[in-house]
């Protein structure tokens, strides 16, 4: 259950990707009156250079929902995508322009239940040396990366509360200089730290 590391990479310790969806553990919240989430999937990618970076987006003020929320970039399932790792892959290259052939999957994270009622794939993958990331302005202001370090130090995070929808829920925050890292997107930055090495 392990991304075997090639020469610079740090050992991953991941679900591989042949792993059907339904052997991956469900983590996150699911609000009590959704029976059947959304499904998405996002892409945890990971500079394949030291000190390899973890890139996010910080989504378009302008949106309808989530507007000016750090994310990692992905989306939900359309009918053609035939798996997590496409979806992600598809949603990745329209909100950053880093392009499938620029990334290497590597492997899984388990899934995560949003407080807004999406289930998230996290498909984790190495990013190319050579990526120029271009965020797509009508649904990302910026992209920008965080380094694995950073992500892996449990004295980085801190817990919050916060209500949605008439409810109280415990969110975990990402200490960052310049952006709120916080909710689904932290938690899975967490993980991803509690996998390395």
């Amino acid at each position: 259950m392990s991304a075997r590391p090639s020469p610079g990479r740090p050992e991953l310790r991941l679900a591989p990707l042949q792993t059907p969806l339904a052997e991956l553990s469900v983590g996150g919240y699911c609000p009590p009156h959704l029976h059947r989430p959304r499904p998405a999937a996002v892409l945890i990618g990971i500079d394949e250079q030291p000190p390899h970076g973890v890139w996010l987006t910080l989504r378009a003020s302008h949106l309808r929902q989530h507007a000016g929320q750090v994310a990692f970039p992905g989306g939900r399932r359309e009918q053609h995508d035939d798996s997590p790792v496409a979806t992600a892959l598809r949603e990745a290259f329209e909100e950053t322009g880093i392009a499938p052939e620029q990334v290497r999957p590597a492997g899984f994270l388990d899934r995560y239940d949003t407080i807004t009622g999406f289930r998230i794939t996290p498909v984790v993958g190495w990013v190319h040396a050579d990526r120029r990331p271009r965020p797509d302005g009508r649904e990302v202001a910026e992209v920008f990366s965080v380094p694995l370090a950073e992500i892996a130090d449990p004295e980085c995070y801190r817990r919050e509360q916060v209500r949605h929808a008439g409810q109280t829920f415990e969110i975990l925050t990402l200490a960052h200089a310049e952006h709120h890292i916080w909710g689904a997107t932290a938690a899975l930055l967490y993980e991803l730290g509690q996998r390395v090495g």
